[in-house]
């Protein structure tokens, strides 16, 4: 009776699963880009993010914000890496409202990146984290447990998945992208390859780009990743000493009962 309880509902749940999965399948392709910050011991590569932040600047800024993010942190140890006075002459390129003197001004490092300059552009500021990439079976998160989350691969998918393709439909154009939900994403293609060039003499065709501005977009999403794995390794690293200790200390405490059991 209990096998075929078991039977039953592990049936149940395949079938469940199943009808879940080809229910939410809309045939989107995310590739599995590699990025230097993946992995346990991954950390941002500084030159990558100055080239992200160099396509956002002059391309992404155009239309879109990142409202969370200081101006000051591209200064910091992890990020960017810009010396204080590119930070400053950087941040003077913006302007925001201040309401104590009722009007714009240059912005300062302490300020934030302003907001979208379009209502229908959404704040990238946390863009990496809240789109997901990668996807398991229904419920389970098999892939995301092993390549994770998959934010700044969607991007960048998101960014190369253009095939020319459009449609017009209640009076807006729609373009077709192989990473987008359902297919076809109403904002036209931002990027066509050597919109921007790299004082490093780094590739600047359309897939280093999608790439370097991905990155940059997940360094402001996850400004301290870096900080994050250092302490979780000292963590784990505490853990497994502190574990070997108590087993040796516990097998000397019981090592004289064990003794006179055995005579």
């Amino acid at each position: 009776m209990i096998k075929k309880l078991a039977l039953s509902a592990f049936v149940a749940f395949g079938l469940s699963a199943t009808g879940a999965m080809a229910a939410g399948s809309n045939d989107t392709h995310v590739e599995d880009f590699d990025f230097p910050f993946e992995g346990p011991f991954g950390t941002y590569d500084v030159n990558q993010l100055q080239r992200g932040l160099q396509v956002y600047t002059e391309i992404c800024a155009s239309c879109h914000g990142l409202k969370f993010v200081p101006i000051r942190t591209l200064g910091d140890d992890g990020g960017p890496g810009l010396p204080e006075e590119q930070v400053i002459e950087y941040a003077k390129q913006f302007e925001v409202f201040d309401p104590e003197i009722d009007d714009f001004r240059e912005a300062k490092p302490t300020d934030h990146f302003p907001h979208s300059a379009l209502e229908n552009a959404p704040d990238l500021s946390l863009m990496a984290k809240a789109r997901a990439g990668f996807h398991g079976p229904y419920g389970l998160g098999i892939n995301q447990f092993f390549k994770g989350i998959g934010g700044p691969e969607y991007i960048a998918s998101l960014l190369t998945g253009y095939t020319g393709e459009e449609k017009e439909q209640a009076g807006t154009t729609f373009y077709e992208n192989t990473a987008f939900p359902g297919g076809w994403i109403s904002m036209a293609p931002p990027l066509y390859g050597e919109d921007v060039d790299y004082a490093d003499g780094h590739s600047n065709d359309l897939h280093h780009i999608a790439e370097d501005v991905s990155a940059f977009l997940m360094w402001t999403a996850e400004p301290k990743l870096g900080a994050r794995k250092q302490a979780g390794f000292a963590g784990v690293l505490f853990l497994t000493l502190l574990s070997v200790l108590l087993y040796l200390t516990n097998k000397r405490l019981w090592a004289p009962v064990k003794g006179k059991e055995t005579t």
